[in-house]
């Protein structure tokens, strides 16, 4: 689904190639699974980067980024940071919808790390248990439109991010429910690797 998402995103002449962790969990939730999965990513970048231009770390929490991107030549970009620098730079003040509330703390850290503190409003969260929300898309799709709409009317932000590369598709459809922007972290990525690539 995120490659797919990421190939309509793209230019017509890039070719978007998958890369799938296998020592990782399907869905990151906790900080520790986040920790855990870095090394994985690392590995896996390192070994890609010989037969790419750029690379998309594809979870929302960007684990082994910074690590990445000293470890390779070509441009590494995570969700979280283009999702944040894309939201900041075209809407300003910006909150977060998802699912995982244990990486509340993270996401409110990527934004100190980028400096972009002043324009987060905060994390608005769906409640219930992230793996089956995930399993029940209009379930997720209706929840994430709540978080959404809290972060934009009560939180006064002027652009949302959906935290999750997985929650891809709930993204697309919810960026078609609201007048204001609703960033999707995928195509936010392309985007980013894309103008990095150039």
């Amino acid at each position: 689904m995120m490659v797919g998402i990421a190939r309509a995103s793209s230019s017509g002449d890039l070719a978007v190639i998958g890369v799938t962790a296998t020592r990782s969990p399907a869905m990151i939730v906790t900080r520790e699974q986040l920790a855990a999965a870095a090394a994985e990513v690392i590995e896996i970048g390192r070994r890609e980067a010989e037969r790419v231009s750029g690379i998309v770390i594809g979870a929302f929490g960007d684990p082994g980024l910074q690590a990445l991107r000293k470890a390779v030549a070509i441009p590494v970009v995570g969700l979280c940071e283009a999702s944040m620098l894309e939201a900041a730079s075209q809407a300003g003040r910006f909150g977060v919808a998802t699912t995982t509330p244990d990486l509340a703390p993270h996401i409110q850290q990527r934004a100190c790390d980028l400096d972009l503190s002043h324009l987060f409003v905060g994390t608005r969260l769906t409640g219930g248990d992230p793996m089956a929300l995930s399993a029940d898309p209009a379930r997720l799709e209706q929840m994430l439109a709540k978080a959404a709409a809290d972060c934009f009317e009560l939180d006064r932000a002027e652009a949302v991010i959906i935290g999750g590369g997985p929650l891809g598709q709930a993204a697309t459809a919810l960026a078609r429910l609201f007048e204001r922007p609703i960033i999707a972290p995928i195509p936010a990525a392309m985007r980013r690797v894309m103008s990095l690539m150039i």
